[in-house]
């Protein structure tokens, strides 16, 4: 818990940074390439209809980034944070890497600054998200039934934690779980519940020692492809 704790209080100071970097060149892209036609639709749209569309583009930019990291190894050294949780909770949620953190709300904040939506559509996409994560993180057993393919419901995203094999590179939508059913990537079976959770390899507990996961992973990987080399180089040759 005063792991959890770190990352709840600490992590936004780090993130800031990089989520306003994000935003601002989002809105250089706005300003510089976007066609003013499009510009004027946008601004036009009533702002539920607004609300609508940056929950959906938002959402397929958290679903894709979120792939990213775990099909990428170099990725998945910083989303190894998130998931070497064994236990989950609300807290879960903001048990994530900074690095993870900015990458993702650049897959989705960035689309929706860039074209253009409206200040308080995307706030409100802020506070349904942040609702979301903690939601769907929490240790109760909703599945949502007949909508569980429609919206991203704990059970869903219970699954996608999971350390079972059947389980793993699955459900990676945030809010909308047909995003999952579209692109292949769903696994929701009926009448189970996720058994284990975590990683397969071994991760630091501490706050600071998961900071430093993802780099001194990338040099171990470094030192090693540096090693592979030299043995090729000096193998003799028949």
């Amino acid at each position: 818990m005063l792991t959890d704790l770190a990352f709840q209080f600490l992590n936004g100071w780090l993130i800031i940074v990089g989520v306003i970097a994000v935003v601002t060149m989002a809105i250089v892209v706005n300003q510089s390439v976007l066609p003013s036609a499009m510009k004027q639709t946008i601004d036009g749209l009533p702002f539920l209809v607004q609300v609508v569309l940056v929950i959906l583009i938002g959402d397929l930019g958290v679903y894709w980034t979120h792939r990213v990291l775990h099909a990428v190894p170099t990725m998945w050294h910083i989303h190894a944070v998130h998931h070497a949780v064994e236990e989950l909770d609300w807290l879960a949620a903001v048990h994530q890497h900074p690095l993870d953190v900015i990458f993702m709300k650049a897959g989705s904040l960035f689309p929706l600054f860039a074209l253009g939506f409206s200040s308080e559509a995307i706030g409100t996409y802020i506070l349904v998200y942040y609702w979301q994560a903690y939601l769907v993180h929490a240790n109760v057993r909703l599945n949502y039934g007949p909508l569980r393919y429609v919206l991203v419901s704990p059970e869903f995203h219970h699954w996608h934690h999971s350390s079972e094999m059947e389980a793993r590179d699955k459900n990676f939508a945030g809010m909308f779980s047909f995003y999952d059913l579209l692109f292949g990537s769903v696994y929701l079976p009926k009448g189970q519940k996720p058994k284990t959770f975590g990683v397969d390899h071994p991760m630091p507990s501490g706050y600071l020692a998961l900071l430093a996961h993802p780099f001194l992973e990338w040099r171990s990987r470094q030192r090693c492809r540096k090693l592979s080399s030299k043995t090729e180089t000096t193998r003799p040759s028949i």
